[in-house]
């Protein structure tokens, strides 16, 4: 089966406000993928979170590390071509390590955690091609502020730095096939020429002559 018939496991990283969900459908139409994003909303310890963040912290991580295992195992079971929003590896080297940096989660709990998440990876497959989309604070809380989403107004400047610093950090160790846009002077979702030109990275990427 040649590279441009086998069924292609495409995922998307990036902090809050990079753009990873338009993307995720941008290459979906274009490639003829199918596209999965991640779902936050049904999580039932979300509030609970919230209200207090060192109670529930790690309540809320194991539920969204079991939740995207289980949707991950599912995705690859399908015999297509896919592209996903966010991948479980952010789950553990972002945000649960955010947390706990923040001393919102325990350093048992942590361990625990990752303990846990190690286990897990032994059953996932890597994407074939992991794009990460990197963009500095102020193109991210411009995008936040575009998209207009209630709650996500009062996230603070200093935990996007928080986070892009982590994201830096694992992007560098990602052992695996990966792409890193830089995504500060592009405008992928209204100008097709930079599209265009992400369009030519994956493909290349994905289907190039040395591949």
């Amino acid at each position: 089966m040649s590279d441009q018939k086998k069924h292609q496991y495409i995922a998307i990283a990036g902090n809050i406000g990079a753009g990873k969900s338009s993307l995720t459908g941008l290459l979906a139409q274009h490639f003829g993928w199918q596209a999965f994003y991640e779902s936050v909303d049904d999580n039932p310890y979300l509030a609970d979170f919230y209200e207090d963040m060192l109670r529930w912290s790690f309540n809320l991580q194991i539920y969204f590390l079991s939740s995207r295992f289980r949707h991950q195992k599912d995705m690859l079971q399908k015999e297509i071509s896919l592209v996903q929003d966010r991948t479980i590896y952010e789950d553990v080297e972002i945000f649960a390590k955010n947390l706990h940096q923040m001393s919102l989660m325990s350093d048992r709990d942590f361990n625990n955690y990752e303990a846990l998440f190690h286990e897990m990876s032994y059953y996932l497959r890597p994407p074939d091609l992991l794009i990460y989309l990197r963009a500095q604070v102020p193109t991210l809380v411009r995008q936040i502020q575009q998209r207009g989403r209630d709650y996500e107004n009062s996230i603070r400047i200093d935990y996007l730095e928080r986070l892009n610093n982590l994201y830096e950090d694992w992007i560098g160790r990602y052992p695996h096939e990966k792409l890193i846009i830089d995504t500060d002077d592009l405008d992928f979702v209204n100008d097709k020429e930079d599209l265009g030109s992400i369009m030519s990275l994956v493909e290349q990427r994905l289907y190039g002559l040395f591949n």
